[in-house]
């Protein structure tokens, strides 16, 4: 049926330029056997056969200014030639010339009628070009002011809408993408006199015929879709009427583009200047957030560090068979690790402030990593860490506190997630390739879900996997390893191990000299 339906507009089509053709025909005709009428009655009037000429100049010219079709006016000119030698000249109605003078005479008129048609062609079509740049000048102009005042995306869109179908086709819509460059649930039409939300067809469908896109618009079952791109996004459809949109003449389309683009620069600036007010925000409350949990450790690291000193010295005067020494036990192992929490969040608002100086030395890698090691099963009993490094020594500039800090955090977060004696190992070697020293640290823990793996560095962020210890961590370990590692110009990411379960976090730092001694 649609193909029928397709089949029947060309044709209608077809016929609509046979009978534009047949009406120019008649009015070249009408202009030509007038100005033969006039030129019989000046004949009779006895006035020379210049006037003649003249008259059938002034038909090639009227034909030229009422129909636009440059073939149309050769015609004339052609025609008119001819019929002045079939009516005026001797023999009459007879395309032979007895008179020599007069093969001159219909030549020259048939040049003179030939530049005549074309410069008037020319300058008729100069004219309606002009017109139409003008017409386009101004429909942008208004565009462009009202596009400057909107506020809101929806009502960028409405704006672009109602104006093209004010300038160039009725019943124009748009339809917005967000973000993430899906179509929205609805798009707003502009109808005379109204503008109206409708809901948005099947979004794959779109995104479909978009990829498909190869002639500047996409044509859907209901609409034309034009698209409006931003650099690297797409930002809506401007969408005609089907029916309306295959009669667009040249120039509309021209127009249309136009308006397209002022439209996209309109909503890419306001998505930037969106952008940009959400990142200032975020950077605000970044800022207050740093600043109290800086303030807060600050004045709980010396009540933390008297508790942890006191309920030391409790416990080694009292025997361990006491009731109380348990408690005493479990109040130095809270303090403890409250003591490390603030540690830990001092470290990551220096860090991130520049507060703390990276001084970078020339390290044993094998000696960082033993270190770091015992300083994790000291703390935590029952687990036995690996530790694998090259046999000959191997050195990496790095800062050795801060880089220690940052293998301690990611050995404590494999033991949370580890139980005991699970499988713990930290290693370091050289990437020749990259010329970098990669350290990692893997477990055979539960691993890592696939909602939290692109997150997993992130500020505060802590997996909802395993919540039966209400302190497995508060997501501060992981961003200070993130922002150390960064701070010494590496990268750091994370995987779930293929041998088995578990996890791997991995690190590597540059190599800024020849590092094997």
């Amino acid at each position: 049926m649609w193909v029928r339906r397709e089949g029947m507009k060309v044709t209608m089509a077809h016929k609509n330029q046979i009978k534009t053709a047949l009406l120019h025909f008649v009015i070249v005709l009408a202009l030509l056997l007038s100005a033969a009428g006039i030129g019989y009655l000046l004949r009779g009037l006895g006035l020379p056969e210049a006037n003649i000429v003249i008259v059938f100049f002034l038909a090639v010219l009227l034909t030229s200014l009422l129909i636009s079709s440059y073939a149309f006016a050769i015609l004339a000119s052609v025609l008119a030639a001819f019929l002045f030698n079939f009516l005026f000249t001797e023999p009459y109605f007879s395309f032979a010339v007895n008179a020599p003078s007069y093969m001159i005479t219909l030549f020259i008129m048939s040049i003179a009628a030939l530049l005549t048609s074309t410069v008037t062609f020319h300058a008729r079509r100069n004219e309606r070009s002009a017109k139409e740049r003008e017409l386009e000048s101004r429909a942008l102009y208004a565009l462009t002011n009202l596009l400057t005042d909107a506020k809101t995306f929806p009502e960028i869109a409405e704006l672009a809408a109602d104006t093209i179908s004010k300038s160039v086709c009725a019943g124009a819509a748009c339809l917005c993408f967000d973000e993430n460059g899906k179509p929205e649930d609805s798009y707003i039409q502009c109808l005379p006199g109204q503008a109206v939300r409708r809901r948005t067809e099947d979004a794959s469908d779109i995104l479909q015929r978009l990829s498909d896109l190869d002639a500047g618009f996409v044509a859907g079952p209901v609409f034309y879709d034009w698209p409006i791109y931003a650099k690297d996004s797409i930002l809506g459809l401007i969408r005609l009427p089907k029916e309306k949109a295959q009669r667009l003449s040249p120039a509309q389309v021209r127009i249309l583009r136009s308006m397209i683009e002022s439209t996209a620069l309109a909503m890419d600036r306001f998505r930037a200047s969106q952008q940009r007010i959400r990142l200032h925000e975020e950077t605000v409350q970044e800022r207050y957030r740093v600043n109290l949990l800086r303030a807060i450790s600050h004045d709980l690291r010396t009540p933390l560090a008297g508790m942890m000193g006191t309920s030391e010295m409790l416990l080694g005067m009292t025997d361990s068979s006491d009731p109380r020494y348990s408690l005493m036990e479990g109040i130095h192992h809270d303090a403890g690790w409250l003591h490390s929490l603030v540690e830990n969040i001092l470290s990551l608002t220096r860090l991130q402030d520049g507060m703390l100086a990276i001084s970078k030395q020339m390290e044993a890698a094998e000696e960082i990593l033993g270190g770091a090691a015992r300083y994790v099963m000291r703390h935590h009993l029952g687990y036995d860490i690996e530790v694998h490094a090259p046999e000959e020594l191997f050195l990496v500039p790095m800062d050795a506190k801060l880089i220690s800090q940052a293998l301690i955090n990611l050995l404590e977060n494999a033991i949370k997630h580890t139980d005991p004696p699970g499988e713990i190992c930290v290693s370091v070697e050289e990437d020749k390739e990259n010329h970098s020293a990669v350290f990692s640290v893997r477990d055979r823990g539960s691993g890592i879900g696939g909602a939290d793996l692109p997150h997993i560095f992130e500020l505060f962020y802590t997996s909802h996997a395993k919540e039966s210890d209400s302190r497995k961590g508060v997501g501060l370990g992981l961003a200070i390893c993130d922002t150390i590692v960064k701070a010494h110009g590496g990268t750091i990411w994370a995987r779930n191990r293929t041998d088995g379960p578990g996890a791997e976090f991995v690190f590597s730092l540059p190599l800024e000299e020849e590092n094997h001694g």
